[in-house]
């Protein structure tokens, strides 16, 4: 039975305060502009009690054929029609730059309300975010296509702000220490190719925080990055290059994720004690070492280990070593490239991973090893639920690949004949 409208009497008797919700929850300007002129009540919860308003150029098609000052005008009208705007949202960094005394103007109308900012906005001349919104009570910043530069921490502080994004923000490797820590209070932190200004070519960029449970880190190349976090719960790093990665902690990150990145020492001290999520793709690795860093993860649930690459040919992930060092895990993922001392030795022994219940395993070459490999593997997981194969299959294929490929499916039929309990899936690409 569907829902009923809401009759229009029902509507009449509307708290302003719940209709400047409703408004708030469309989000974007000319929405908002829209739905507040239906009656003299609508119009004044978009003046007194709206709290959400999203300017982004993508949202309507015509920001891009208005002329910059008309533009301007308009966010300006809007903007200044509302009264204790939360959360402000500016997204528009593929139409012509701004005015940097309009832009101001929004900001100063409207900083001693706001909790939250996403600014991204080109300016004539660049404008200090900073010090227009600094010692307000502003909990989220989300920063794009700006520069930050000399930062002032006894008066730029953000005593408030919880959650900080930089994207494609130029600043010193210096401004950015300083800049967080006049944020004693900040858990998350997104850092998105960032042009990083060094005063010397080798100098390493140091961020000391006790605050912080969560960073991100994309598209970065420098040569030395240390952070010094006690509370760190998460670390993902995503394609970066970088020689050297050192995290100062005090063991209690969760997760650890590194995604296409380049870095010759990496060091994550003894942070290891409570990790339950290690996720590492498109990395190449020494086995050896990148295991002696976690092997202290006992806590560990899931482990994913995905087109990865051994700096030492005649490496081999142990098997066995993995099932003693991690008895809680739960998930594990695998793909690499296979060679008879993988089936050999990373299998040896008559262990067992009582615990998995989630087997993916993945090929970019497929050959008659992989089907050992997969057979090995599910004797070896006593209480598997779920099999996840994936494969690159080419468009153009040898016969010899094909007949390959048609073995290995007919010995997957036969070998899940064996286990009607699992779930087996293909995911092809």
């Amino acid at each position: 039975m569907g829902l009923l409208p809401l009759p229009k009497k029902a509507m009449e008797h509307l708290p302003v305060e719940v209709i400047g919700n409703i408004l708030s929850r469309l989000g974007a300007a000319r929405d908002v502009v829209i739905a507040s002129s239906t009656c003299r009540k609508w119009r004044e919860a978009w003046r007194n009690h709206l709290h959400t308003l999203t300017f982004n150029s993508n949202d309507w098609p015509l920001y891009h054929e208005l002329t910059r000052s008309r533009l301007e005008i308009i966010v300006t009208q809007t903007i200044f029609q509302t009264n204790g705007l939360q959360c402000l949202s500016i997204m528009m960094d593929d139409v012509d730059e701004f005015s940097a005394a309009p832009v101001i103007a929004w900001l100063m109308y409207t900083r001693e309300t706001l909790r939250e900012l996403h600014y991204n906005v080109r300016t004539t001349p660049n404008i200090n975010i900073l010090e227009i919104c600094g010692r307000q009570r502003l909990e989220v910043l989300a920063l794009a296509h700006n520069t930050i530069t000399g930062v002032e921490p006894s008066y730029q502080k953000f005593p408030c702000l919880r959650s900080l994004s930089l994207s494609y923000v130029s600043v010193s490797a210096l401004d950015l220490s300083i800049f967080l820590t006049a944020c004693p209070k900040v858990e998350v932190l997104s850092l998105i190719s960032l042009d990083i200004v060094m005063s010397d070519p080798h100098a390493s960029m140091e961020l000391s925080t006790n605050s912080l449970k969560d960073i991100y880190v994309e598209a970065i190349s420098l040569d030395k990055i240390i952070l010094e976090a006690d509370s760190l719960e998460k670390l993902q790093l995503k394609d970066c290059t970088l020689e050297v990665f050192e995290l100062v902690s005090k063991g209690k990150l969760r997760l650890l994720k590194i995604d296409d990145v380049s870095v010759i020492h990496l060091d994550i001290g003894e942070s290891a004690e409570n990790l339950e999520i290690v996720d590492v793709s498109n990395f190449t690795i020494m086995w050896s070492k990148f295991h002696h860093m976690i092997a202290k993860s006992s806590k560990l649930r899931r482990l994913r280990l995905w087109a990865v690459v051994f700096d030492d040919d005649d490496e081999v992930v142990d098997i066995e070593t993995i099932s003693a060092c991690f008895p809680q895990l739960t998930h594990l993922s695998l793909s690499y490239e296979l060679r008879e001392a993988v089936i050999q030795y990373g299998l040896q022994g008559s262990f067992q991973l009582e615990n998995v219940v989630v087997l993916e395993l993945g090929w970019t070459v497929i050959s008659d090893l992989f089907s050992q490999w997969v057979a090995g593997l599910l004797e070896r997981c006593p209480n598997l639920r779920k099999l996840v194969i994936h494969g690159v299959v080419s468009e153009t294929k040898t016969h010899e690949e094909c007949q390959t490929l048609a073995k290995f499916t007919s010995f997957i039929v036969r070998l899940m004949k064996k286990y009607l309990k699992i779930d087996v899936q293909f995911e092809y690409e």
